[in-house]
């Protein structure tokens, strides 16, 4: 059994990411391997997980990957570990939109059967803390709530009228936090800085919330919540789910460093065990794609940032141009999308799509369920699979002449490139809930060149069945469900 704790709040801003970062690091320094978790669609709180215990930060998101994953993917990241802490998203019952309790941190809690520790901004109450508290452990009896974090706390008499308050709530304080700058990780247009951006700034950061946390929180007393977890019954996920695609090797390169810094772990171990061999690459600094590559992953990231630097990387901008016009795979996502354009703000991009992007002032935000438009290298057309979209940018025209998904909420619009053997797309995607789309690229990789798209059905392994609902049509970008997440 794992000992596993559940860090919630009543809202976005509490402080949840500095209480579970601090947590992690301060158990982790205290010799008890920490497995970390986010729940939902965010790439950056993972990086700063992953600072904070030596272990990949992975995501627990009942929207893109089921309810029925949700345990198995978290015995899967925490197998071997003493202790996960699994970091909430957005307020405690908030989930998708017009979807009742699905992908809510209170969901993933009660999928985990796991405790859940309440962190509250406690600056400008004293004794409503107290209704505050009652009315979130009592609102859903199957949640457990099993202690208080009371973050911001100005003076000792104000810690004083807290606690006094919550004496008579049955729900005890597990800590007490104060100000500090120290602790603060510094945020943008589309959330906190990643990881890669500040490594030696989060690092300091990461140790400054440890050492808050260690001083302002009960330490046994969170461990013993977290060890009165009981057992779970599902089986463990394992990337093998997917079976092997081919009998070779091809080797598929996946852009990182710090322009390209979203991705979820279990995409690299798909690849891998569906026969690839994996190799990182930085498009900032690489001025070759990998030797012998034959498929090309580009996921999320911040490319309006770097946009100077990549345009500035002539040499691999015409190496990827060069692969995508020998029709080998590439899959893009977001930022690998803004990448492949002919253009960000006036800046050349690869020109691999005949679209030009720009920043925009509005975010577009929210769950996707998506409708594969045209065969790819990703899906056959009619799959379904689920997804999110978050960003401060726009790409003209929003779709190719082959699309890539039709989107059928919050409107019915299709958006995306399929063009030879690229699929490039604003919609992040999560294939440990569609292995079959991981397969499908690989076996497109190992005949890379050819530029085909049509191959094996892998529709079942795709989550969601056939598309229905009739057609799909276009529509101008907008605003989705309010969720907390990554950024382009």
């Amino acid at each position: 059994m794992v000992a596993r704790l559940v860090i919630a709040a009543p809202s976005s801003g509490a402080g949840k990411t500095t209480v579970a970062t601090g947590l992690m690091a301060a158990f982790a320094g205290r010799g008890l391997a920490v497995s970390p978790h986010k729940v939902g669609p965010d790439y950056i709180d993972p990086g700063y997980h992953a600072l904070a215990t030596g272990r990949p930060g992975r995501n627990l998101d009942a929207y893109m990957c089921g309810t029925g994953l949700v345990a198995p993917l978290f015995l899967h990241g925490s197998r071997g570990c003493d202790l996960a802490v699994v970091e909430g998203v957005m307020g405690l019952y908030d989930g998708a939109a017009d979807q009742g309790e699905l992908a809510s941190t209170a969901q993933v809690a009660k999928l985990l059967k796991a405790p859940v520790v309440l962190v509250v901004d406690a600056s400008s109450q004293s004794r409503s803390v107290a209704a505050l508290v009652h009315g979130f452990a009592s609102w859903d009896p199957e949640v457990r709530i099993g202690g208080v974090i009371l973050n911001k706390v100005a003076t000792d008499r104000h810690e004083h009228l807290l606690r006094e308050a919550l004496g008579e709530s049955g729900v005890p304080v597990l800590g007490v936090l104060r100000r500090a700058p120290a602790v603060a990780t510094p945020s943008r247009h589309l959330g906190l800085v990643p990881v890669a951006e500040r490594q030696a700034a989060a690092v300091e950061a990461v140790a400054a919330q440890a050492e808050q946390v260690l001083a302002g929180c009960d330490m046994e007393a969170l461990l013993a919540l977290a060890r009165s977890a009981p057992e779970l019954s599902a089986e463990a996920w394992s990337p093998e789910v997917v079976g092997r695609a081919v009998a070779g090797r091809p080797r598929i390169a996946v852009a990182g460093g710090a322009a390209f810094t979203f991705s979820y772990a279990e995409h690299t171990e798909l690849l891998t065990a569906a026969g690839a061999e994996v190799v990182a690459f930085d498009p900032l600094r690489d001025e070759v794609l990998p030797e012998g590559t034959s498929g090309l992953v580009i996921g999320g990231g911040f490319p309006e940032v770097y946009g100077g630097e990549l345009s500035a990387n002539e040499p691999l901008r015409k190496a990827v141009a060069g692969l995508a016009a020998s029709g080998a795979p590439i899959a893009a996502e977001c930022a690998g999308l803004l990448y492949l354009a002919r253009s960000l703000d006036g800046t050349p991009m690869c020109g691999v799509l005949d679209a030009d992007a720009r920043m925009s002032e509005r975010l577009t935000l929210g769950y996707r369920d998506a409708v594969a438009v045209s065969d790819s290298v990703l899906a056959p057309a009619g799959a379904r699979m689920r997804g999110h979209e978050f960003h401060r940018t726009v790409i003209e025209p929003g779709a190719g002449e082959r699309a890539a998904w039709g989107l059928r909420q919050p409107e019915r619009r299709v958006e995306g490139f399929v063009r030879g053997g690229v699929h490039a797309s604003y919609v992040h995607t999560h294939w440990a809930g569609a292995p079959g789309a991981a397969a499908r690229f690989v076996e497109r990789c190992a005949g890379a060149g050819s530029g085909a798209v049509d191959g094996p059905d892998v529709s079942g392994s795709v989550a969601g069945g056939p598309v229905t609902g009739g057609p799909v049509t276009g529509g101008p970008v907008a605003d989705g469900p309010g969720v907390e997440g990554p950024g382009a």
